[in-house]
């Protein structure tokens, strides 16, 4: 079942959610933090954290948004991050956040598809995606071409929301996800689809063991998942 943001245009999955994060990108950032009470801050850490034996020298951050992954990447020292997204308006927002910083000659930042990479077979060290393949219009297709441009030996590391499974925090985190996110996400977002759509993508997403056979059937291996605050998101680490 495909879940897309406008459930009455006639346009395909991607470009509708491209046409989501424009809408929203101007609060995406506080909105994250602010949903999430910052604990998506502490997600992302702890997903860099897995690339640390690693040592990578160039990644690719798929989906970056507005480049929050990208920069909490730099705690590895790489010499090139390459953010890509298909959303202009996000890319606007961290471009100007990277610019602010100074870290323009470390992370570049383009509009592409993640599902057709515009990069060479095997150049990257390190793929990372935080809260991105669930909004893939064609997940598999998306897995393949971060297997492909990923070096023999290279790791992906999977940020993405999860599915709480042991009572009581499945039902709060039900109710929240239902009814608090959406009308808070909505209002302040001005997007009344946007925080309507992120729990129903979340609920139809092949979370867990359903997505490590996805990333074995494409070819990565050791595949792990690693659930954090109680199942909430959970970090999936692979090897090429």
């Amino acid at each position: 079942m495909e879940v897309v943001p406008y459930k009455n245009e006639q346009t395909g999955k991607k470009e509708q959610v491209a046409t989501m994060f424009n809408n929203i990108s101007a609060k995406y950032d506080f909105l994250n933090h602010f949903l999430s009470l910052g604990i998506d801050k502490v997600w992302r850490r702890k997903a860099v954290g897995h690339l640390k034996d690693l040592k990578p020298k160039i990644i690719l951050d798929v989906a970056t948004g507005t480049g929050d992954f990208a920069i909490e990447s730099l705690t590895l020292k790489p010499n090139k991050i390459v953010g890509i997204d298909i959303s202009e308006g996000m890319l606007e927002v961290g471009i100007q956040k990277i610019k602010k910083r100074g870290l323009q000659d470390i992370i570049e930042l383009m509009t592409g598809d993640s599902e057709n990479l515009p990069f060479d077979d095997n150049k990257f060290d390190a793929v990372i995606v935080a809260y991105g393949v669930r909004n893939f219009e064609n997940l598999e297709k998306g897995l393949k071409e971060m297997h492909r441009v990923l070096r023999s030996g290279g790791k992906m590391v999977v940020l993405e929301f999860s599915k709480p499974t042991h009572f009581p925090f499945k039902q709060l985190y039900n109710f929240y996800f239902r009814y608090v996110l959406p009308k808070i996400g909505n209002a302040l977002s001005k997007d009344n689809a946007a925080y309507t759509y992120l729990p129903e993508s979340v609920r139809v997403f092949p979370d867990g063991d359903k997505f490590i056979s996805k990333l074995k059937s494409v070819g990565f291996k050791e595949a792990i998942c690693n659930p954090v605050t109680f199942g909430i998101s959970s970090i999936y680490i692979a090897r090429k």
